[in-house]
C-alpha cells in the first residue's frame, strides 16, 4: 500500500456489522444466547468426560480437549462482536488486534489437530481394534494433546511478529467483526505480500495436511467397514464416525472458504457471513453433535444429574 497522503494509527474502528443500526441490537441478543449455549454446552462436555470413569477413552480425552479449544476460539471473537454490537466507540488498539488475529490462528490450528488425532484415533479403533489400548494409551494421548497445544500456538508467531513490525495507516476501517488477516493486510502503510504469503501458505499447509490425513483415515476406514460381512457391525462402525466427520465437514468446509486463498480478492461482507459460522455457530455446534448422537455421553450425563439430585 501506498503510503503517500496517509496518516500513521494507533488503532483500529471496526465498522458497524450491517447497515441497518435496529438490526444490531437483535443480533447482539441472537450472538449472546449462541455464545452462552456455546460456553454452557462445551463445558458441560469436559464436566461430564472428567466426572465419568466410563469415558477415560482416548476418544473422550480428545472430545475433552476439543471443547477447551472450542471455548477459547469463540472468547477469542464473539466478547468483542458483542461489545461492538451495542457500543459507538467500536475500536480496538493495534496490539490488540494483532493478539486477537495470533490467538484466532492458534486455537483454529490447535481444533485442526485434534480434529485429525481424533480420525486418527477412530483408525486404529475400526482398523486394529485389538491394538487400541495399546496404541491409544493414556500417556500417549496426553503426549499427543501437549503436542497439539503447544505447535498450535507456535504456528502463528512467525506473522504475528512480522505484523508487530510494520505500520498502518488510515483509513483505519476494519469491515468485519474481528482482525482478520485479510482486513489487517489492507490497512498496512507497507508491502505486505511476504506476511501474507507467510501466513497463507501456513494457513493452507495446516488446512490440507489435516485434512488429506483425515481423508486417508477415513479411506482406510471406509475399506475395513465395507469388509465386513454383518450389517449391524457396518452400521454401527459407521455410527461411530458420524460425530466426528459431522464436525470435520463444517469446521474444514468453512476455513477452507476462508483461508486456503488469499482472503483480500473476496468481499469482507461475503467473509463477514461464514466467518459468523465458523466463529460463532460451530463451537455450540460440536457440542450438540457430541452429545445428541452420542450414547455414552447421554447416559452419562443422565447419571450425573440422577446422582446430584439424590
Amino acid at each position: 500500500m501506498e503510503n503517500e497522503n496517509q496518516t500513521i494509527v494507533a488503532q483500529f474502528v471496526f465498522l458497524h456489522f450491517t447497515c441497518l443500526p435496529n438490526l444490531e441490537a437483535m443480533l447482539f441478543v441472537l450472538f449472546l444466547i449462541i455464545y452462552i449455549l456455546s460456553l454452557m454446552g462445551n463445558l458441560l462436555i469436559i464436566i461430564i468426560v472428567v466426572m465419568d470413569s466410563h469415558l477415560q477413552t482416548a476418544m473422550y480425552f480428545f472430545i475433552c480437549n476439543l471443547s477447551m479449544a472450542e471455548v477459547w476460539y469463540a472468547t477469542v471473537t464473539v466478547p468483542k462482536m458483542l461489545e461492538n454490537l451495542l457500543s459507538e466507540k467500536r475500536t480496538i488498539s493495534i496490539p490488540g488486534c494483532i493478539a486477537q488475529y495470533y490467538f484466532f490462528f492458534a486455537f483454529g490450528t490447535i481444533e485442526l489437530f485434534i480434529l485429525t488425532v481424533m480420525g486418527y484415533d477412530r483408525y486404529v479403533a475400526i482398523c486394529n481394534p485389538l491394538r487400541y489400548s495399546t496404541i491409544m494409551n493414556s500417556t500417549t494421548c496426553r503426549n499427543v494433546a501437549i503436542m497439539c497445544w503447544l505447535v498450535g500456538f507456535m504456528c502463528p508467531i512467525l506473522s504475528s511478529s512480522m505484523l508487530a513490525q510494520i505500520s498502518f495507516c488510515s483509513p483505519n476501517r476494519i469491515n468485519h467483526f474481528f482482525c482478520d488477516a485479510g482486513q489487517i493486510f489492507h490497512l498496512a502503510c507497507t508491502d505486505t505480500s511476504i506476511i501474507q504469503t507467510v501466513g497463507y501458505s501456513l494457513s493452507s499447509v495446516i488446512v490440507m495436511a489435516s485434512l488429506l490425513f483425515i481423508l486417508i483415515s477415513y479411506g482406510q476406514i471406509i475399506i475395513t467397514i465395507l469388509k465386513m460381512s454383518s450389517a449391524a457391525a457396518r452400521r454401527k462402525m459407521f455410527s461411530t464416525c458420524a460425530s466426528h466427520l459431522s464436525v470435520v465437514t463444517i469446521y474444514f468446509g468453512t476455513l477452507i472458504f476462508m483461508y486456503v486463498r488469499p482472503a483480500v480478492k473476496y468481499k469482507s461482507n461475503a467473509n463477514k457471513i461464514v466467518a459468523v459460522f465458523y466463529s460463532v455457530i460451530t463451537p455450540l455446534l460440536n457440542p450438540m453433535i457430541y452429545t445428541l448422537r452420542n450414547k455414552d455421553v447421554k447416559e452419562a450425563f443422565k447419571k450425573n444429574i440422577i446422582r446430584n439430585s439424590l
